[in-house]
């Protein structure tokens, strides 16, 4: 999305709250350098998370996710969207990750 992100992970060791703060740090350093920017915030301070009841609410979530760039008109099909894993679903709904 061209002003928000959405992220699913699985939280285990390491708390919520300091993954986050990594990953916008190192991220919010690299898209200010990207963008020759110093000295703005790249993202706000803080973030919403959503608890996942079930794999239920997992996969609800999922959906969600995946569709969220064309719910707002910024492609026709899900998988249109270049940083989604809809891209990567194959005709039965199948995550298929290529190999690294």
């Amino acid at each position: 999305m061209p002003n928000h992100v959405h992220v699913l992970i699985k939280v285990t060791a390491v708390p919520m709250s300091e993954c986050v703060q990594s990953w916008k740090g190192y991220t919010g350093r690299r898209g200010n350098e990207l963008l020759q920017r110093a000295g703005q915030e790249f993202w706000a301070h803080d973030y919403w998370d959503t608890f996942m009841r079930d794999e239920t609410h997992e996969r609800q979530t999922v959906r969600y996710i995946e569709n969220n760039p064309a719910k707002a008109g910024l492609v026709l099909n899900p998988k249109e969207w270049p940083w989604s894993s809809a891209r990567f679903r194959d005709d039965l709904g199948v995550l298929k990750m290529p190999p690294p």
